[in-house]
Formats: structure tokens, sequence, C-alpha cells
């Protein structure tokens, strides 16, 4: 594990990770109107997708202006775009966004965009079969479902809905930077032998982690995760075998657990004697601890992951990326399954 770690920070060292805020380095207000026009515009929704494009480009980022529209910390199923969004985006060369129930509002988008070239890059789309159903497991809260007015299903009929959090496994991100690579490159040929280094260098960065992850979890004394919250991590999980108790399923809006949910996985942490509930950032540990003081095992901890959809400007000048956040989330792992 300790030459896996040591390889992976070598391969950092000699291409650097870069870090997406709102507006990337690119976007230097003291270049003329002329200069800003010729530049290749890229919107994206969630931090993820941000960071993977800057890590493309990396050396030709005076050529693009890259923003990112989620960066208040709301997440992927509570945003609601602005009319500037809406305008950002039909003014763009390329827009990436996940395609999935929460980004409904996109097709409008795309439809009015005053750019009739736009390239889009739907995640989803991309990985085609690998993106999954939403699981609901046993133990986890019954989400009640609210329709909105006029929305009608036939009876009986019920509407498929899709795991959004497709970013959460390396094998995924690799596809899809495989993606927008191709993407930037059809907007710009003329560096194509650049975007191509960069994507190899970050694959190989991305490649070992998952090595990292697979050597956790294959040493590990147990295989198991208990989430006193929403479940985001189901790609990550089947990637490398861990089976789950949640509370809730990873696109839940439910936020309050039932008795009977606490008491199914507060029977769990015990049955299971595991020494963590985990939950996941931006949420508190109310059910985290409710689970813990109704269970045998009172000396269990509460740990967080990351899902990596509700980043912030301030995580992001504080030098988070996708690769740091994957990271800790190993780290998560390698404490909590030994």
């Amino acid at each position: 594990m300790k030459k896996i770690v040591l390889n992976i920070m070598l391969v950092i060292m000699s291409i650097g990770l870069f870090a997406c805020g709102s507006k990337s380095s690119a976007n230097v207000e003291t270049k003329t109107e002329n200069l800003e026009s010729k530049r290749i515009k890229v919107v994206t929704t969630i931090y993820p997708e941000c960071d993977w494009v800057n890590n493309i480009i990396s050396g030709k980022e005076d050529k693009f202006d890259v923003s990112i529209l989620m960066t208040s910390g709301v997440d992927l199923h509570n945003f609601k775009p602005s009319a500037k969004d809406i305008l950002d985006i039909g003014t763009a060369d390329l827009f990436i966004y996940v395609g999935g129930e929460s980004d409904k509002w996109v097709d409008d988008a795309v439809r009015t965009a005053s750019n009739k070239n736009l390239k889009t890059i739907n995640l989803m789309e991309v990985l085609k079969d690998k993106v999954k159903v939403e699981e609901e497991i046993e133990g986890m809260e019954e989400e009640e479902h609210h329709h909105e007015e006029g929305e009608e299903h036939a009876e009986g009929e019920e509407e498929i809905e899709y795991d959004e959090h497709v970013w959460l496994s390396l094998n995924n991100a690799i596809t899809i930077c495989n993606e927008i690579e191709k993407n930037i490159v059809e907007l710009d040929a003329q560096n194509a032998s650049i975007y191509y280094s960069n994507l190899e260098k970050y694959l190989s960065v991305l490649r070992l982690l998952d090595e990292g992850y697979k050597s956790v979890v294959n040493s590990a004394s147990r295989k198991v995760v208990l989430f006193g919250d929403r479940f985001p991590f189901r790609y990550m999980v089947d990637d490398y075998g861990i089976k789950y108790f949640a509370a809730f399923k990873g696109c839940s809006a439910e936020t309050e657990a039932s008795f009977e949910t606490i008491k199914f996985l507060a029977d769990k942490l015990g049955e299971e004697k595991l020494p963590y509930v985990l939950k996941i950032e931006r949420s508190d540990d109310k059910i985290a601890r409710a689970i813990i003081d109704n269970s045998t095992n009172k000396d269990a901890q509460v740990e967080t992951m990351y899902s990596i959809q509700a980043v912030s400007n301030d995580d992001i000048n504080a030098g988070e990326t996708y690769y740091t956040y994957m990271q800790k989330n190993l780290e998560v792992l390698k404490k909590v399954l030994n």
C-alpha cells in the first residue's frame, strides 16, 4: 500500500493536479474583449467535471474559460439554475452535466442556447450500461414520492430512477475523462498532443488510486459499511465488492429516519461488530448518533466520507480536488474496514 501511495505522489508531482473554481485561472478580467471572445468556453455543473477539464487542458489554460455552476455548497439534487447560468450555458462551446433526474432543467437550457454549435457531454449517456438503477435495500427508509403538479403516471407504473453519483467510481471517471479529452481536441485540434499527454498522465494517477482502493479492500478484515445518512457511494462499493447498509438511497430527499430504520441499522451495527457509522459531508450526525445510542456497540464512532457534489468555493480555494477527496475517502475506508 505504501508503494502505491508513493507512486501516486510521484505522478502528481510530475504533472500537477489543478483545482477548479467558479472561474478557472484562464478567466483573467484584464484580458481584452477581443481575446476573451477567442477563448474556448466550457461550462460544467459539478466540481468533478470542472476538475477533470482543468487537468486535461493543463498548460493551455489561457485558451479556455472554464466555469462551474455549483459552488455555493448546494448539492446536485437541490440546484436551481439562475438566468445567468442559463445564459452561460447558451454561449458556451462545451457544456458538461450529469444527466440524471436532477438535470431535467438542462434540456430547455440546451434547446434555447444561442450557440447552435454547442457541444454537450451527458455523463450518464457516456457511461451507458454502466449506469445503475437506484437501489433500495433492506432497512432503508421508504421515500415519500411527491409528484409535480400535472405529472401523471399510469396506474401500477413505477418510474425508474437512476443513481446519478457516477463520478464516485474511479473507473467511471476514467471513461468520462476520455470523452472530455475527445471533445476538447475537437474544439482545439492544434494542441491535440498536449491534451492527450495530459489525459494519459492524469489517468495514470486515477489508476494508481484505484489500485490503492483494491489493496485496502482486499486486505481488510471486514467488507461492510453502515451509513446513518443518504448513500451516494453505490458505484464505489460495487467496484470493490463492499457490502453496505444505509438509512436512505443516494438520491433520497428524506432527512428524518423512522424508529424502525434506526433500530434496523442499530441491530446491524451490533451484529456486524462495526466500529464506525458513516455520514456524508455537510450532513449532521444526528441519525448516526441515534443508531449508535440504540445499538449494543455504544463505543462506535462517526466518520465522514465525501460525495463531492456540494463543493464550495472555499473548499476549492483551500486546494481540494477530485483526487484529494477520493484519497480522503480511501483513507476513511482503510480505517473503517479494519
